[in-house]
């Protein structure tokens, strides 16, 4: 009966749900300690099913880091639609930024710890990620900013990324850090130097 309804599931809702228990196996044991066997055990799934899916562990790190990418572009994506300023844009990006990190503590764990990867395939998955989020915030500047300068932009942009991103590393030391904290913190002092810009 179990057998039966494993292979009801649809693929994408089984990939989604191997994906999370990846995702927080990773976390816990570290990507070198995860085993396939306990992935598969977990997952309720046999480990050539896990292997047919992902090939590899790291092809199911990959798929980890991948959606986490996805899901973090989405929310900051969505928190700008509408914002009637550079400040508010800004504001609103850096709060669904720190809000993800707060609630998705796997998938943040996992494109955090980069230093164990380096050499790899999934270290320049996440370099595309730190990519991706400069790019959203140096399309940001251009579209509210009075400024043709784009090596400015993109420099400003790699500036907030990396200045958040060990932000983010900080708050994990002070749990009541709220996300409005850290955006305000974060504001405070990375929007006098980028206004100056600002149209």
């Amino acid at each position: 009966m179990t057998t039966a309804k494993r292979k009801r599931m649809p693929r994408a809702e089984r990939e989604r749900q191997m994906i999370e228990v990846a995702e927080r196996v990773f976390t816990e044991r570290g990507y070198a300690s995860a085993s396939m066997d306990e992935i598969a055990e977990l997952v309720g799934v046999s480990k050539p099913m896990l292997y047919e899916y992902f090939h590899s562990k790291e092809g199911l790190l990959l798929a980890c880091i991948r959606q986490s990418r996805a899901a973090l572009r989405e929310v900051t994506e969505q928190s700008i639609v509408g914002a009637p300023s550079a400040e508010d844009a800004l504001r609103r990006g850096l709060l669904a930024f720190f809000v993800f990190i707060r609630e998705r503590r796997e998938a943040w764990s996992l494109l955090r710890h980069e230093m164990a990867l380096i050499g790899t395939p999934a270290a320049d998955e996440i370099e595309q990620t730190r990519r991706q989020q400069t790019d959203l915030i140096a399309a940001l500047m251009s579209g509210y900013f009075d400024s043709e300068d784009e090596l400015r932009a993109e420099a400003s942009a790699e500036f907030v990324v990396g200045a958040c991103e060990r932000l983010a590393i900080w708050c994990e030391r002070f749990p009541d850090v709220t996300p409005e904290m850290a955006t305000g913190y974060a504001m405070d002092l990375l929007w006098s130097g980028l206004s100056r810009g600002a149209g």
